[in-house]
């Protein structure tokens, strides 16, 4: 298995999507998310497209539109979007779960190097399937915290939530306020029972 750029943008945007969703903006314009991971545009759009034929991503046409996650963050695993992206997880055809297809080895069942790449495809499956958009989501987030660094979409002049509010608040509203807090407060703390904690190599 190897992560495609495709691949890799695609985890990314979703990421970016969970942060901006976690901290009171659930829609995000497509331009602002080729901006911050410095992406073509056209590139991006290619990606949600299949993104939400997968129901992953929702989007909303007009001015004030954009992408906004379809469903909740701890229900999109890294596993499946990958093997949506770039296919199965597996190094070879013949280990795969969900693409198997026969090799050349003529003695399938005694194959050393099958043997290898099925703990192979069992060491890389077991993360990515155990992972949701939610764990990493979090992580980063309490890196932020840790770190002392103000996240992406936090300080945007325009809550796209209020936008669409009977009545539209300024900047400092009400929404504001609350996805600053939700970032500085009891829940950013570093005290977990059981923190996911995947490599950041």
């Amino acid at each position: 298995m190897k992560l495609s750029k495709r691949g890799e943008y695609a985890l990314r945007a979703l990421i970016d999507l969970g942060i901006a969703s976690e901290l009171g903006w659930p829609m995000l314009q497509i331009s602002e998310l080729a901006s911050k991971e410095k992406l073509p545009i056209k590139f991006l759009e290619q990606i949600f497209t299949q993104l939400k034929s997968a129901g992953y991503v929702a989007s909303r046409r007009g001015k004030f539109g954009g992408y906004s996650l379809a469903r909740p963050t701890s229900q999109i695993k890294f596993g499946a979007v990958i093997r949506l992206i770039d296919g199965p997880l597996a190094p070879i055809h013949c280990v795969s779960q969900t693409s198997y297809a026969r090799c050349s080895c003529p003695d399938e069942n005694h194959c050393g190097l099958r043997m290898l790449m099925f703990d192979v495809r069992n060491a890389i499956s077991t993360i990515l399937d155990r992972y949701t958009l939610a764990d990493i989501v979090e992580i980063t987030l309490r890196k932020y915290r840790r770190d002392k660094v103000t996240p992406p979409f936090l300080s945007r002049s325009t809550p796209l939530a209020a936008v669409f509010a009977e009545k539209p608040e300024p900047l400092g509203s009400k929404l504001g306020v609350a996805a600053r807090s939700r970032f500085s407060g009891s829940r950013g703390s570093e005290t977990n029972n059981n923190p996911p904690n995947p490599s950041v190599n």
